[in-house]
């Protein structure tokens, strides 16, 4: 049986910050145990860099959609070409899609998010493909919306960064949708997380960086990659009792699942 190896479900490999050494470091992931890598759309400009990467490495997977933060530049062409994007090959989601209050604070700023986190939503379900939904500081907005389109003819999804309670997660759970887990479960402060990663079966988690962002412990504050995701899977398994091994291979395996 062939070893199991960390599939990455959230990176963002189209950073500037990956310019210096990006053919390096991705070179360097089969042999650091890493396998599969979705680099997941958020800007209107790097959609063309989703695909790109998509092309050119076998081993990473594209997710396409824009970012909450980019709501209010999005245009009837833009849903288009996300549209068009999803049919090509290796496309395994629709993503990042979402709300996020944390800047936009205004409520006229919310429904621009809302209504384009709809028309992706809209775009997941006539293309049968899973979501990755991003949320911040709008749990509420969100629950309700992922509610909303779950009552039929969805297929799946990760709450990307999962940062909400154990109430929100037993929500999301129900729903039969994954928690996506990163390097915030090893911070010493996360306790609101790690209550949520002993809660939620192994079953419904998978790993992801969100690189270059969100680096574990104990590389906090550098720039993240894939290859920290060990940590990751090391704080899983001290919390849940069970081996890193056992977390990386039903992790990927939930991944797999999911997404392919």
């Amino acid at each position: 049986m062939n070893k199991a190896m960390i599939f990455d479900t959230h990176a963002h490999y189209d950073d500037e910050a990956f310019d210096p050494d990006r053919e390096e470091l991705l070179s360097s992931m089969e042999k650091n145990g890493i396998g599969t890598i979705v680099n997941v759309g958020a800007s209107i400009n790097g959609l063309k860099d989703v695909v790109d990467l998509v092309e050119n490495y076998p081993f990473i997977y594209g997710a396409v959609g824009i970012h909450p933060d980019d709501a209010a530049e999005m245009t009837e062409e833009t849903l288009e070409e996300i549209r068009r994007i999803s049919r090509m090959e290796k496309m395994v989601a629709i993503g990042e899609i979402g709300l996020d209050y944390y800047w936009h604070k205004e409520e006229e700023e919310h429904e621009v998010q809302k209504k384009m986190f709809r028309a992706q939503m809209d775009i997941a379900r006539a293309e049968k493909l899973p979501f990755m939904i991003h949320s911040r500081e709008a749990a509420k907005d969100t629950l309700d919306i992922v509610k909303e389109y779950m009552q039929g003819g969805m297929y799946g999804g990760i709450i990307h960064c999962f940062s909400y309670g154990k109430e929100i997660a037993r929500e999301y759970l129900d729903m039969g949708l994954c928690l996506g887990i990163g390097g915030v479960a090893t911070f010493k402060n996360a306790r609101k997380l790690k209550e949520v990663v002993e809660y939620a079966p192994l079953s419904q988690i998978v790993l992801e960086t969100d690189c270059p962002y969100l680096s574990p412990e104990p590389n906090r504050g550098k720039r993240n990659s894939s290859l920290n995701l060990f940590y990751v899977a090391e704080t899983i398994a001290e919390i849940k009792g069970i081996t890193p091994e056992e977390v990386i291979a039903v992790t990927e395996k939930n991944a797999r699942e999911l997404l392919f």
